[in-house]
């Protein structure tokens, strides 16, 4: 590798520069790629041969943020940086899902590649630039790979589309699209949308795709000029043995096709049909011979249920449960499953079964977001569990999966769009996976639109979501709407839609097969809308509308703003004021100050009587009456002094009656007279000109004691 070779290409108006032979030479490949001032560094390593009995590409992608990048210092006791967030796990998915149909099939060597944040900005994502970085990578390597491939980000603002849009480009965007793809094809997508066509869709995917073509073609001419990345390695990672392989397809593919035809919508009963065929393959080998090439009469007998499966739909169109290429497995629902939680809904599609609960709290229940490139809160969260017993297996439970990760946050981009914007409360739905096969995520947008409407949060619109799958083989092609896991699994494409009536509110699609032609892309997003809209029809039967009211065990809020300088009246000093306002009315209080300069002050109660307490003493310290001179109140005394006592004349506001005025007759120790908590009635007789006090009198309210008489004069 030579050192310090350097290339730029510009994308949407923005420099992008990729530097190689400088850092991290021992590494197979490395790049440090730069936009604006945002650094990244990507590394990859491949071993030099496969470990013995490994079938699969082992191929690690990890994403991970410096705090030091944005000059700051990690959270936590450590002050250091640990396991990844899950912002990191995203982007570590997005990259993985375009790289990993790009390796040769039959290359099982361990890879890992490693992309590290160096540097950020602020208004350059980094996170769009990660799949470029990785793969220049792989092309200044001799690592085998059917690519390059690239990964652009494409927003529109105002109706105008930006490629690489900046962060703060992206507040005002009604479409948020991460697209990868090679020089002839897309073969991954996800994005976040406002109700948008499929046509606008389409639309993003092909300027997306422009982009993603000039930057592979910027990676082959870098890959050229690097003497150690030409030719690529050879490897030899797969053994056949063709008479095995000819053996199995004639004694399994004809019964495979067989059982295909049945239409079994009960996976498992499906599964024992396949396991039998392929028992009788083995039972036609001896014990022997199986030690040697039983092996192999799994790998080939995998190839043959596939190319059965495969074939039977597109020959004979029919599909491994027996429905139509369009038609949506049968579908039940229910909402309010659950006593005590807040809303609660079951959605039933086929066999996969979501249990999906909502919980609503305050502003105290927000997630606090500690990361390099985002700092602040989240009031809305989606939390997707995918437990072994819902595909019948027994597994050991490691935490929540990169999988289950991405998972929830494509179903929370689904539902995001719709949340009301007057919205003053946390929510967080958790979606329980109880059965699956095929397109969970999907199920947790629709339960989740169900709890949503039975805890009476007023979304806009219901949320509707299916996976499409496609099987395409020698010119011929099936788009199949809501697929199965098998589908899933022996098909070509996983491209799950959800949205509204009105359009696509997210998206996320991966392609295993070159070549997908847009007309094939159009289809299968017209065959989606059908199947939303069918899927969507069920919900509006389930619950046609968000409950008027919450139910009676989710606590009320109420917010409001008030003036930026009154915030520290209503806290007081220590936080004295609102913890005593808490404490009195059983509430919860939150203030915290909004860029627009004003306080947001938001109480959250379990009862009307204690909201409406709370929320008048606040308002009568953040928006107190005029106190007015020569008046009359009655105050509590706050301090008592050697010179007299201050009053409260209202909340917020104190006076001082001075000792010559607080009786006629003379006071000789305030502390003999009244102590601090005691109610007076008192004058605002005017105000101390150089401390600005409000001066009381509470003798001009008492009568005015009569003069003794004078004893006569002595003689």
């Amino acid at each position: 590798m030579n050192i310090g070779i350097k290339k730029s290409i510009v994308t949407g108006g923005k420099e992008i520069s990729i530097e190689t032979g400088k850092l991290a030479k021992q590494a197979d490949g490395s790049v440090v790629l730069q936009m604006g001032n945002t650094v990244l560094l990507a590394t990859v390593v491949a071993a030099p041969e496969a470990k013995e009995g490994v079938d699969f590409l082992p191929l690690t992608v990890d994403y991970r943020e410096k705090y030091a990048a944005a000059g700051r210092f990690p959270g936590g006791f450590f002050r250091r940086e640990a396991r990844p967030s899950e912002a990191e796990i995203l982007v570590m998915r997005l990259v993985d899902r375009a790289l990993r149909p790009l390796f040769p099939d039959d290359y099982h060597a361990e890879v890992q590649l490693m992309i590290q944040l160096l540097a950020y900005d602020g208004v350059n994502n980094p996170d769009a630039l990660c799949g470029l970085a990785a793969s220049a990578a792989i092309a200044v390597s001799d690592i085998p790979f059917n690519g390059p491939m690239s990964e652009v980000r494409v927003g529109r603002v105002n109706g105008e589309w930006i490629v690489n849009p900046t962060m703060e480009e992206m507040k005002s965007a009604d479409i948020d699209m991460m697209v990868a793809g090679t020089m002839k094809d897309v073969n991954m997508i996800e994005g976040e949308f406002k109700e948008i066509s499929e046509l606008e869709m389409v639309e993003a995917i092909k300027i997306a795709h422009a982009a993603i073509k000039e930057q592979c073609q910027f990676q082959l001419d870098l890959g050229a000029m690097i003497p150690t990345a030409n030719p690529k390695r050879e490897y030899s990672h797969e053994t056949h043995n063709e008479e095995v392989k000819a053996k199995v397809y004639e004694l399994a593919m004809d019964k495979c096709k067989e059982v295909a035809r049945q239409g079994l919508a009960n996976k498992a009963k499906r599964t024992e049909l396949f396991d039998a065929i392929k028992t009788e393959v083995k039972a036609a080998y001896s014990e022997e011979e199986l030690l040697e090439v039983g092996g192999f009469i799994s790998t080939y007998f995998s190839e043959v249920k596939k190319k059965a499966v495969r074939w039977v739909m597109l020959n004979e169109q029919k599909r491994l449960d027996g429905r139509k290429f369009d038609e949506i497995r049968p579908i039940w629902a229910e909402v309010d499953y659950l006593p005590m939680v807040h809303g609660s809904a079951v959605f039933t599609r086929g066999e996969t079964q979501s249990l999906t609960t909502l919980t609503l709290g305050g502003k105290m229940d927000e997630q606090l977001i500690d990361g390099v490139t985002f700092h602040g809160t989240e009031k809305f969260l989606l939390h997707y569990n995918f437990p072994p017993f819902s595909t019948g297996e027994a597994k050991p439970l490691r935490g929540t999966s990169r999988r289950e990760i991405g998972h929830g946050n494509l179903a929370l981009r689904a539902l995001k769009p719709v949340l009301p914007e007057d919205n003053a409360y946390t929510i967080r739905l958790v979606s329980d996976i109880l059965e699956s096969n095929g397109s969970s995520s999907m199920a947790t947008v629709c339960a989740g639109t169900l709890a949503l409407m039975d805890g009476g949060v007023q979304i806009k619109a219901p949320v509707s979501g299916i996976a499409m799958g496609l099987v395409a083989d020698e010119g011929k092609f099936a788009v199949l709407s809501d697929i199965l896991g098998d589908e899933d699994h022996l098909g070509d494409m996983d491209f799950k839609v959800t949205g509204t009536a009105a359009g696509i509110t997210a998206c996320q699609m991966d392609i295993k097969v070159d070549g997908l032609p847009y007309e094939v892309l159009i289809q299968a997003l017209e065959q989606a809308r059908a199947g939303r809209l069918h899927i969507l029809n069920k919900i509006v039967e389930t619950i046609a509308k968000p409950n008027p009211d919450f139910k009676p065990q989710t606590p009320r809020i109420e917010a409001f703003n008030v003036p930026n300088d009154m915030i520290g009246a209503i806290i007081g000093p220590g936080g004295k004021i609102i913890q005593g306002i808490q404490k009195d009315t059983n509430t919860t209080i939150t203030i915290e100050e909004l860029e627009t300069g004003e306080g947001r002050v938001q109480i959250m109660s379990n009862n009307a009587k204690d909201m409406n307490a709370a929320n008048s003493r606040i308002r009568s310290i953040a928006f107190p009456p005029t106190v007015e001179e020569g008046m009359e109140y009655e105050g509590k005394v706050k301090a008592i002094k050697d010179f007299g006592v201050f009053v409260e004349i209202l909340p917020g506001t104190d006076g001082l009656i001075h000792i010559s005025e607080f009786s006629w007759e003379k006071v000789a120790k305030m502390e003999d007279v009244v102590k601090e908590g005691d109610v007076l009635k008192f004058k605002v007789v005017g105000k101390d000109p150089k401390t600005k006090k409000w001066k009381l009198s509470r003798k001009v309210l008492l009568p005015r004691p009569e003069k003794a008489a004078e004893a006569p004069k002595a003689e």
